[in-house]
């Protein structure tokens, strides 16, 4: 029972103290509300600043997710020293055959495509024409892209094999060329060639943050057809089985790559792994900082408005200063008159808090309201409220401990002499 008396005293009198404060803060409204107008600021900014980059990282997330988190690019590249720093460009670029039984020899690799990419091609149907991209890849690119034909076929096995002159459009190409809604069998000219449409193909996928997904003009041809067409130029696209293996997936193709491109031990690599993945952790991390650095810059506001609060308790520990007397001559101790202004400050910071909170997220809504700017997704995360009213508190704590420490410190005859 000892034991429970002392709890149960402090909790009674922490009550006691939060009426006596809420009287005190009631009695001076106005006052208290232009001492709490530094809090309301300070986490109103940090709460809408908080917001905001929060939704730009929720969009910007989910363009990583449209564009597949799990994608690793195989590309040339010329290493930085070595005896290929200069070798001539057939010497570095990748060839079809260097991918040859990579799905056997790479577990930790789902599915892969060859690619081969021009920009600018002229594609004509009688007398109109429309700048394409040319694109050559192989059946397993839709999976990797997630881009699927939405009428017509894809493109078969013995198309890639026996490099037939067919293609897929995109809706914006028939447009340009004024085919018939229904295309598949017309035939369309690429670098003085007939091709024969066999599908159309969804548009790329418009991503929000990071970029528009490419052209709405792309023309697609098997892989092999392009190759023997334009020679060289060609990167690939792989997946990992999961986003987790993307860096067992990554070490599997260099070592396959190295080993099929006669690569000695000690050389540098002659080509680039780069996985969405390095970039996805990359944006996360420095999201993070700006965020830790744009709130620490807002949040000198709580800082000052921490300063009008220790000087508006000063003020009143003055004013109140034959009350301080009266009480201590009555018996109180200089804990319940410091704990007392204490509870009086934190009270007034958490009041700001609150208030900055509701303003806070009156310009989230704003904010997420705005047109074009990308901040349809923002919102104030529950440890941004812990944060805010966390330091509010702090601050209270802190700002208010030194006028509480001089009103406990009163000698009660002086303080009743006062005037």
């Amino acid at each position: 029972m000892i034991l429970l008396r002392a709890p149960l005293a402090f909790l009674r009198l922490l009550i006691r103290s939060v009426f006596l404060a809420m009287g005190q803060i009631w009695a001076n409204k106005v006052r208290s509300i232009l001492t709490t107008i530094g809090i309301v600021i300070g986490v109103a900014s940090v709460t809408a600043v908080i917001a905001a980059l929060t939704g730009l990282r929720a969009n910007v997330l989910e363009d990583f997710e449209s564009l597949g988190v799990n994608k690793i690019y195989l590309f040339p590249r010329w290493p930085d020293k070595g005896p290929f720093r200069q070798a001539d460009w057939d010497k570095i670029m990748l060839r079809p055959e260097h991918f040859d039984g990579l799905l056997s020899h790479c577990p930790s690799v789902n599915r892969f495509t060859r690619v081969h990419r021009i920009g600018g091609m002229q594609v004509r149907h009688g007398e109109r024409s429309a700048d394409a991209q040319l694109i050559g890849m192989e059946r397993s690119w839709h999976k990797i892209e997630n881009r699927f034909v939405t009428l017509g076929r894809p493109f078969s096995l013995i198309d890639d094999s026996a490099t037939r002159q067919v293609c897929l459009i995109t809706a914006a190409v028939r447009d340009k060329l004024r085919l018939d809604r229904d295309c598949v069998g017309q035939r369309v000219g690429i670098h003085g060639r007939a091709f024969t449409i066999v599908g159309i193909i969804e548009p790329p996928t418009e991503y929000g943050i990071i970029g528009g997904g490419g052209r709405d003009e792309e023309v697609f041809i098997p892989f092999r057809t392009m190759h023997k067409l334009f020679p060289g130029g060609m990167f690939a696209i792989a997946t990992s089985r999961t986003p987790e293996l993307s860096e067992e997936a990554q070490a599997e193709l260099r070592f396959f790559l190295r080993r099929t491109r006669n690569l000695k031990p000690g050389e540098p690599d002659t080509f680039g792994v780069e996985a969405v993945q390095k970039y996805l952790e990359q944006f996360v991390a420095m999201a993070a900082m700006i965020t830790l650095i744009a709130s620490g810059i807002v949040g000198i506001s709580l800082v000052v408005g921490g300063v009008g609060i220790m000087n508006i308790m000063l003020v009143s520990v003055s004013e109140r200063t034959r009350e301080i007397g009266l009480r201590k001559a009555v018996g109180a101790r200089p804990s319940a008159i410091l704990l007392q202004f204490l509870v009086e400050a934190v009270m007034i910071c958490l009041l700001g808090g609150l208030i900055g909170l509701l303003i806070g997220q009156l310009l989230t809504a704003g904010m997420a309201s705005i047109p074009m700017a990308k901040l349809d997704k923002a919102y104030i995360p529950i440890w941004a409220v812990g944060l805010s009213f966390g330091f509010s508190a702090f601050v209270g704590v802190v700002f208010g401990m030194f006028p509480a420490i001089k009103a406990a410190r009163l000698d009660p005859i002086e303080a009743l002499r006062h005037e």
